[in-house]
């Protein structure tokens, strides 16, 4: 607001600061403020880490101390280019960046934008997200995959008898061929936990395979 009416960025950042205006700061798969804030502060960061080594300060107060109105639109503005260069629009939904994709076994992923991968909601949790998932750019990508943030969840009620629902980012299974290798991914990116089987009658129905230590 306070930009002379003759400055270019007026009408470059028109747009993306209308969208980002009214945002609840909610995350969710249809948002499209999320991916433009995230993307700001993406940009924002990368800023500030030089100075935030320099000075052994935290990042957040680098970012607070000397990302002054120039640095901050201008962040903006490179944001709102790259999403514009990679997706062809600055107003992306959030879903369609920010990816969970499990393609084999290995422990680092080969991500690719080309093989199937399913939309997660929320964010990393440098942005505040409780669940958090951390996600960026990987070599030849675009979008965003997630290698880290809450990849265990647990919710437990204790009583008389003990009753708890849980859920694994992808699946037990490490084995691409298994049923369960990915089969826990849609329920960990929409918050559907299944439940977890401690007593005998809650088994019943749900055992593949019974076997003892040492067969």
């Amino acid at each position: 607001d306070a930009l002379p009416p003759t400055d270019p960025l007026r009408p470059q950042l028109a747009g993306p600061i209308a969208l980002l205006r009214p945002w609840d700061y909610r995350w969710g798969i249809a948002s499209l403020p999320t991916t433009l804030a995230v993307f700001w502060g993406d940009t924002l960061w990368d800023q500030a880490s030089n100075v935030a080594n320099r000075s052994g300060v935290s990042i957040y107060d680098a970012m607070a101390a000397d990302a002054g109105a120039p640095a901050r639109l201008n962040a903006l503005l490179q944001a709102s280019q790259r999403l514009q260069d990679d997706f062809g629009s600055w107003g992306v939904p959030w879903g369609e960046v920010n990816r969970f994709q499990r393609i084999n076994g290995a422990i680092q992923q080969p991500f690719d934008d080309g093989k199937p991968s399913i939309p997660v909601p929320f964010t990393s949790s440098r942005w505040g997200s409780l669940a958090s998932f951390g996600a960026h750019r990987w070599p030849g990508t675009q979008r965003y995959y997630g290698t880290s943030g809450n990849s265990f969840v647990a919710v437990v009620e204790f009583g008389p008898k003990v009753r708890a629902r849980a859920i694994t980012a992808g699946g037990e299974s490490g084995h691409p061929d298994s049923p369960h290798f990915n089969d826990q991914a849609e329920r960990y990116s929409t918050g559907n936990l299944r439940e977890v089987y401690f007593w005998p009658e809650q088994r019943e129905g749900h055992i593949e395979r019974v076997y003892h230590p040492g067969e």
